[in-house]
């Protein structure tokens, strides 16, 4: 009998590490997921008026091009913007998309330019001059 009650308590040990193990497991995944992420908030202008603003997460080394299709409909010729959530530029009337991030003029189109944690990239449609 105290053998039976001594390999139910082995059994019951070893299952207990294994469990609390495969939390640790879980929790670490979880963690370097977490880590492998960045929250970039989107605005959107038009005409110098805030139209709309968001924020996602997107795994690292993910471009604006890729944040920006996450949350809009955009539409694009040639590697440059010409619709973001059916808001369109108008060549003739020199209307066009720009961007910054973090309030400064990317030198990258959306499509090359990576983005990082916690950047601010907004979308202006305005007349260029």
């Amino acid at each position: 009998m105290k053998k039976n009650k001594l390999a139910v308590l082995t059994g019951l040990a070893t299952i207990f590490t294994f469990t609390i193990s495969g939390l640790e497991s879980t929790q670490n995944v979880e963690t370097v997921q977490a880590a492998s992420k960045v929250r970039v908030t989107y605005t959107l202008n038009v005409n110098d008026k805030k139209y709309k603003q968001q924020s996602v997460k997107l795994p690292k080394h993910s471009t604006v091009m890729q944040g920006l299709k996450k949350l809009w409909r955009v539409k694009s010729t040639n590697g440059f913007i010409t619709s973001i959530d059916g808001k369109s530029q108008d060549a003739g009337k020199k209307v066009y998309w720009t961007y910054t991030i973090n309030d400064k003029f990317a030198n990258k189109g959306a499509a090359q330019q990576k983005v990082a944690n916690k950047d601010k990239v907004k979308f202006t449609l305005a007349k260029i001059d």
